[in-house]
């Protein structure tokens, strides 16, 4: 046994070190070194490597781990295959893989058995299990697999999500060993109707491969339900497939990645997803003139932002080109909108989003920041998971009664013959890392999904609502901090009256995959970012701000037409008798509008916080 190789970067105490074999069976040999953070390989036969290339592999760039095993019965060694997705010279991301043999010991048995112990650790390290290197390391440390319930979009940005989630999502996923069943929509509003009669005790998470505005119906699916207090914690993801992937963006951003757009950015969050881990996700509630009541996780814009979204609707085949197409047709016919923003303002202290840099007000206006998010602690996602056969379309995952064609149990997706067939060599077939654990549910029979309200157990004291029922939901948490829509403000509100260029109220930092609009901000604090843009700016002093949010520099500007506010709830009161108000970019009734933030409400799939990549 060679000894440990110097380790490139200082990181953690080892926690396994081998030496290793390589697949096909000629080739070099290996030293490996496993770490909390990384997967050290310094090639040792037939020559070591002065400067190893590949020779560092980030956790944060692995996606899972597969035992497997030779066809041929004469031989005795086992193998471990780890799956990654290294960034490329130009930054984009490719799947690669990495087989070593386990031979150091004369029977099969052993050899898998040190095989098993390796993957087992890496897969603990994936799902945030930590470990030490004087621990005993055996397959009961897994967590239990999380079953997800995975909806698509077919028609989300240029009508490439179900493509590019075949291609991408799930062979990743099914690298990581998660459960999942996948779904495609049908129709608008198919999702809020699946999530508004799903059985909650049978999934861990739902996952949208979409655009933001799946996730807005799955959220206001949940939160439309007689056991919404329950149905609300169901950690909820999204896996950008849209044009404008706002949250995902956010989600990149929290996982350490540099910024993304399309299929990086596609990938960059499926890592994350397969890492495991949510984070609490504040949720805004939008009451509007009507009297009904939607929820938001993302944003509510007015004015310029909204109209660039609904009108660049017609360009949706550009993907996430239509904005900047309707942001030039919108500079070139810039309107001003007469209207009245209130808000309440946020207790915190406050905290400049750009250093050295003081936050632009108006004459008698409050600008608040949030003070920074504490530190929370991420936990993989760790029940017990069953399968069922879902009606069509829809595919489950390996292990369930019906499996995917070309992916095997525990990794592998769809580059077999690449990544476990070499010439001269027998093949390799997968080796299940772990038997399901006794008493496990994972042969369980489950209810199929059924689309309407949920059924309430007859003890709750709840009838489910019947087709009578009006559409606007009287479920969700009450607004206390709002009076009713045109009842007047508490002393303590601050209002600003004039002509605008445009509002928007954000909760994530994120309005778009590339625009961050509130570079400060975190999931859950517990405030919405209020900014707008009075009238009497300059087309080019508008194209500044948008050209800065790239980088969400825009408040170091200093431009005097820009202003920002951080606020517990606001009331929003158009004084132009025609406009554009979405919600999540979504188009909503115009008229005046009043939202809350309710602190925490919902839980988000985060995967781990990280540094940049």
């Amino acid at each position: 046994m060679a000894p440990p190789p110097l380790l490139p970067l200082a990181s953690s105490t080892p926690i396994l070190h081998g030496e290793f074999g390589s697949y096909p069976a000629h080739g070099p040999r290996f030293a490996l070194t496993l770490t909390m953070q990384a997967l050290h390989i310094q090639r040792l036969r037939p020559k070591p490597e002065a400067r190893p290339r590949d020779g560092l592999v980030p956790l944060a760039e692995v996606s899972g781990c597969g035992t497997l095993q030779s066809r041929s019965p004469s031989d005795t060694a086992a193998y471990f295959c780890v799956y990654t997705y290294p960034r490329g010279r130009r930054g984009g991301r490719r799947r690669a893989t990495r087989t070593f043999r386990v031979d150091g010991a004369a029977t099969y048995e052993e050899n898998r058995a040190e095989a098993q112990r390796w993957a087992t650790a890496l897969m603990c390290l994936l799902r945030g299990v930590p470990l030490s290197g004087d621990q005993e390391i055996t397959p009961e440390l897994l967590p239990r697999r999380p079953r997800l319930l995975i909806l698509v979009n077919p028609f989300g940005g240029r009508g490439l999500a179900w493509q590019r989630c075949m291609d991408h999502v799930v062979p990743m996923i099914s690298e990581a060993g998660l459960s999942f069943n996948l779904i495609q929509t049908e129709r608008q509003n198919h999702a809020r109707e699946l999530v508004q009669g799903l059985s909650l005790r049978e999934w861990e998470g739902i996952v949208t491969v979409s655009g933001d505005g799946l996730l807005y119906e799955v959220l206001n699916g949940l939160l439309d339900r007689p056991d919404w207090e329950d149905a609300v914690r169901m950690p909820i993801g999204v896996l950008p497939c849209g044009s404008g992937n706002a949250l995902a963006g956010a989600v990149n951003h929290y996982g350490g990645f540099e910024p993304a757009v399309g299929v990086d950015l596609l990938l960059n969050c499926s890592l994350l997803l397969c890492r495991g881990g949510s984070q609490p996700l504040d949720l805004l509630s939008v009451t509007l003139a009507s009297g009904s009541r939607c929820f938001s996780f993302l944003s509510v814009a007015w004015g310029f932002l909204s109209d660039v979204d609904i009108h660049s609707e017609r360009f949706r085949a550009l993907g996430s080109a239509r904005f900047t197409l309707g942001a030039a047709l919108g500079l070139a016919t810039l309107h001003t909108y007469r209207g009245r923003l209130s808000y309440l303002p946020a207790t915190t202290e406050p905290v400049l989003p750009i250093p050295g840099h003081s936050l632009p007000r108006a004459k008698s206006e409050l600008a608040l920041a949030p003070a920074p998010a504490p530190t929370v602690t991420h936990s993989p996602l760790h029940r017990s998971v069953s399968d069922l056969p879902l009606p069509q379309p829809a595919l489950a995952s390996p292990g369930s009664p019906e499996p995917l064609p070309g992916l095997s149990l525990n990794g592998g997706g769809p580059e077999l013959t690449g990544d476990w067939g070499g010439a001269g060599d027998a093949p390799l077939s997968p080796d299940p890392l772990l038997p399901a654990p006794p008493n496990s549910p994972i042969t369980a029979q489950l209810s199929p999904i059924t689309e309407g309200p949920p059924e309430m157990p007859t003890s709750s004291g709840i009838l489910p609502p019947t087709s009578s029922t009006p559409k606007v939901s009287t479920w969700g948490p009450v607004d206390h901090l709002l009076p009713p829509l045109g009842s007047p403000l508490p002393p303590d509100w601050v209002t600003i009256e004039g002509e605008f260029v445009l509002m928007l109220a954000i909760l994530p930092s994120h309005l778009c995959a590339d625009l961050v609009a509130a570079p400060h901000a975190r999931f859950d604090d517990g405030v919405v970012h209020l900014c707008w843009v009075r009238s009497g700016i300059s087309r080019a002093a508008l194209l500044r701000i948008l050209l800065a949010m790239e980088h969400g520099n825009h408040f170091s500007l200093g431009c005097p037409h820009l202003g920002y506010a951080a606020a517990r709830a606001f009331r929003l009161e158009p004084l132009t008798p025609r406009g554009v108000l979405t919600v999540d970019g979504e188009l909503v009734e115009y008229g005046p509008m009043q939202a809350q933030v309710h602190p925490s409400l919902a839980k988000l799939l985060t995967g781990p916080a990280g540094q940049k990549q």
